[in-house]
C-alpha cells in the first residue's frame, strides 16, 4: 500500500538521487491502486504491485494507450488541462487529461530553473507555427507558463512574423537582455535562412519537429546550421511530449539530462520487460509529475543511455506512427 503523505507536489519536486527510487515506488503503488487501466495492464503481465522491488521491475504503459483511453487516477473530475498531440492526417491523436495544472507548472518551472536559473531573467520568444494553429498543444502551454513567470514585456509567440522577430531579437541583443528563443526545428531553420544574425545573449532551443516541411536532417546537422547562421557556440534542445509533464534538456551536443522529477531507462526492443539503467534501447520514462495519470511510460523513441542518466535520442522505432514533436532523424 502506498503512503498518501508522500504523494504531493512538494515531495515530488524534491526528488533527487537519494530518494527518487523510493518516491517512484510510492507513486507506482498509488497509481496501481487508483488507475484501473494501469492495474489491469499490470495484472495482464502477472505483476504483483506489493512485490515489485525496484524501478526496473515497474511495468511501463505503452504510450499508444493515450490514443485509445483516458489515462487517469480515481477519483477523476473535470481535467484542468487537456493536452493533445498533433499526429498526422488520419491518425488518432494522443490526449493527456491533466487533473492538476499546479503540479505541471511547478515541475516545469522548477526543472527549467535547474538548468537555466531564474526564468524572470529571460525574455521568452516562441517560434511555434503549426502548434499555435491548433488547440491543446502542450508545447504552447509550456511556453505560456514560462512567459507568465518571466513577466517580460517583449515575451511573445511567432508564427511567420520573421521581420518582427528579427527586430525584437536585434533590440534585445543591443540591450544585452538574456533571451530564450524556443522553436520547432523546421521554423528555426527557415528563420535562420532568412535572417542570419549574431546572437550573443540568446539561447536558441529546438524542440524537434520537421513536419515534412524540410529535408530530414540529423540533430547534429540542424545544430551546425543554426550555429553558423546565428554565430552560436552551442544550440540547446528540449525533450518532452504530450503524454509527459516533465522535460529533459540538452545544453549542448544533443546530450539530454532529465529534470529531477524525471528519469529515463531503456528497454530491449524485442523484450519490453528487459529494462536497463544504461545501454541502447527504447526509452522508458518515469515522470513523477504525472502522478495523477501514469508516471511510467514506454515511449517509441530509441536512445543511448549513459550510466550517469544522460541520453542521446537516436530516432524512432520503425513501426511507430510519426509524431508531431519528434519527426527528426537524430
Amino acid at each position: 500500500m502506498y503512503n498518501p503523505s508522500l504523494i504531493n507536489t512538494e515531495n515530488l519536486l524534491k526528488a533527487d538521487t537519494t530518494n527518487f527510487e523510493a518516491l517512484a515506488l510510492e507513486v507506482f503503488r498509488y497509481q496501481h491502486a487508483r488507475n484501473t487501466l494501469y492495474q489491469d495492464y499490470c495484472t495482464a503481465l502477472h505483476i504483483n504491485a506489493a512485490t515489485v522491488p525496484n524501478i526496473a521491475g515497474i511495468p511501463f504503459l505503452p504510450i499508444s494507450f493515450f490514443k485509445t483511453h483516458r489515462i487517469e487516477c480515481a477519483p477523476a473530475g473535470e481535467p484542468a488541462l487537456i493536452f493533445e498531440s498533433s499526429g498526422t492526417t488520419g491518425e488518432t491523436p494522443s490526449r493527456h487529461y491533466v487533473q492538476d495544472a499546479g503540479i505541471y507548472e511547478a515541475s516545469l518551472l522548477h526543472g527549467f530553473e535547474q538548468f537555466y536559473g531564474n526564468v524572470q531573467d529571460y525574455t521568452i520568444l516562441a517560434l511555434l507555427p503549426s502548434y499555435l494553429e491548433r488547440k491543446n498543444a502542450s508545447l504552447v502551454h509550456m511556453a505560456k507558463t514560462l512567459m507568465a513567470r518571466s513577466g517580460r514585456p517583449d515575451n511573445g509567440f511567432y508564427i511567420n512574423e520573421w521581420e518582427q522577430l528579427q527586430a525584437t531579437l536585434s533590440r534585445l541583443e543591443l540591450q544585452g537582455q538574456k533571451t530564450l528563443l524556443l522553436g520547432v526545428t523546421f521554423a528555426l531553420l527557415d528563420f535562420a535562412d532568412a535572417f542570419p544574425m549574431p546572437l550573443q545573449h540568446t539561447i536558441v532551443m529546438e524542440t524537434g519537429g520537421m513536419k515534412g516541411r524540410r529535408e530530414e536532417l540529423t540533430r547534429g546537422e540542424v545544430h551546425d546550421i543554426l550555429k553558423k547562421q546565428f554565430g552560436l557556440a552551442v544550440v540547446h534542445s528540449e525533450y518532452g511530449m504530450t503524454e509527459l509533464l516533465s522535460q529533459a534538456y540538452a545544453v549542448q551536443n544533443g546530450v539530454f539530462k532529465c529534470t529531477n522529477t524525471m528519469r529515463v531507462l531503456v528497454r530491449d526492443i524485442n523484450d519490453p520487460l528487459d529494462v536497463q539503467t544504461s545501454g541502447t534501447g527504447c526509452i522508458n520514462v518515469i515522470d513523477l509529475a504525472n502522478v495523477h495519470s501514469c508516471s511510467f511510460i514506454a515511449t517509441e523513441d530509441i536512445a543511448t543511455l549513459a550510466p550517469d542518466g544522460t541520453f542521446e535520442v537516436l530516432g524512432r522505432m520503425d513501426h511507430s506512427a510519426l509524431r508531431g514533436c519528434s519527426l527528426m532523424v537524430v
